[in-house]
C-alpha cells in the first residue's frame, strides 16, 4: 500500500512541474508579445516625432521676420490726417527657404489684388471694425539682391502698401488718430507675420510706427 500510494505521489509531482513549465511559457510569450507591441509603438512614434520635428523646421524655415519700423504715410496733397500707405521691409527668417513675392496686379486701382494675380504672398488689413483680404502691394529689394522675384537668405524685400484710402478696400479715411490695426502677411508654407501698430494722436506725412 505505502509502495502505490508513494507512486501516486510521484505522479501528482511530474503534473505540476508540466502545469508549472506551461505557465512559464505562457508568461514567455506574452511578455514577448508586449515587448514587441511597446518596440513597434515606441518606433511609430519615434517616426511621428521626427516628421513633426522636420515639419515644424521646415515652417519656420518659411516664416518672415520684420526688419526695422513700420513707416505710415498721408501722402494726400493737402493732407487729410488719414494714412493712405503702409511701408515695412521683411527677410526670411533661419536664413531658410526661398518666398516667392511676385507682386500682385491691380489694373484697376481700387486697392485689392486682380482676381487672376499670380501672387502667393497674401497681405491683409484688420482693426475692430474692417477685415480686408488680399489687398495690392509692391515690393523692392533692399541691399543685396539678385533680381529675381524670391526673397532668400540674405536678401530683404520692402514692402509697399499704397492704396489704403482706395475705393474698393473700404478703408477711405478709417486709420485716422489713435486706431490699432493689424497687418498679416500669409505666405505659402511659413507662419503668419502679425504686424499691429497704433497711430498716434496726430497724422503725420510720414511716421514710424514702433
Amino acid at each position: 500500500m505505502l509502495k502505490k500510494l508513494s507512486q501516486l505521489h510521484r505522479s501528482q509531482k511530474g503534473i505540476t512541474g508540466l502545469e508549472t513549465a506551461i505557465i512559464l511559457i505562457a508568461f514567455v510569450v506574452v511578455a514577448a508579445v508586449f515587448a514587441y507591441t511597446a518596440l513597434s509603438a515606441g518606433l511609430f512614434s519615434t517616426q511621428k516625432s521626427q516628421e513633426a520635428v522636420y515639419s515644424g523646421l521646415e515652417e519656420a524655415r518659411s516664416t518672415l521676420v520684420l526688419k526695422g519700423g513700420v513707416i505710415a504715410k498721408d501722402t494726400d496733397s493737402p493732407a487729410d490726417n488719414y494714412v493712405d500707405t503702409i511701408t515695412f521691409t521683411v527677410a526670411n527668417a533661419l536664413s531658410g527657404e526661398a518666398i516667392d513675392f511676385t507682386a500682385p496686379a491691380d489694373d484697376d486701382s481700387n486697392g485689392l489684388a486682380d482676381s487672376d494675380s499670380n501672387n502667393v504672398v497674401v497681405i491683409s488689413y484688420i482693426d475692430s471694425g474692417h477685415r480686408v483680404e488680399d489687398l495690392y502691394w509692391t515690393k523692392t529689394a533692399i541691399g543685396s539682391d539678385d533680381g529675381d522675384d524670391l526673397l532668400e537668405a540674405g536678401e530683404k524685400f520692402q514692402i509697399t502698401i499704397p492704396r489704403l484710402e482706395a475705393s474698393g478696400t473700404g478703408l477711405n479715411n478709417v486709420i485716422g488718430t489713435n486706431h490699432t490695426f493689424t497687418i498679416e502677411v500669409k505666405t505659402p508654407n511659413g507662419a503668419t507675420l502679425n504686424i499691429e501698430r497704433t497711430t498716434p494722436g496726430n497724422i503725420d506725412d510720414v511716421m514710424n510706427l514702433n
